[in-house]
């Protein structure tokens, strides 16, 4: 292994962890329950985007996370 490699588990661990802050904070902002967030998330393009290793995508904060799903969100609405 590589120095610069992430063991599969610790990646699966980070990547969970970022979507609970990801729908905790939509939640917040948006006063819907966790789990209708949580749903919604993962079958956005950012939800599926987040697992795909190779976008590293994974590597930025639920803060920035949650900016790309709102704009997903916004692009969607206007067409």
């Amino acid at each position: 292994m590589s120095g610069d490699a992430i063991a599969k588990d610790t990646l699966d661990y980070t990547i969970d962890l970022l979507i609970t802050m990801v729908v905790e904070e939509i939640a917040d902002e948006t006063g819907k329950a966790t789990a209708d967030v949580l749903e919604d998330f993962l079958a956005s393009r950012t939800g599926k985007a987040l697992y795909d290793e190779n976008t590293k995508l994974w590597c930025n904060g639920p803060s920035y996370l949650v900016e790309l799903y709102n704009e997903e969100k916004e692009n969607k609405a206007r067409q």
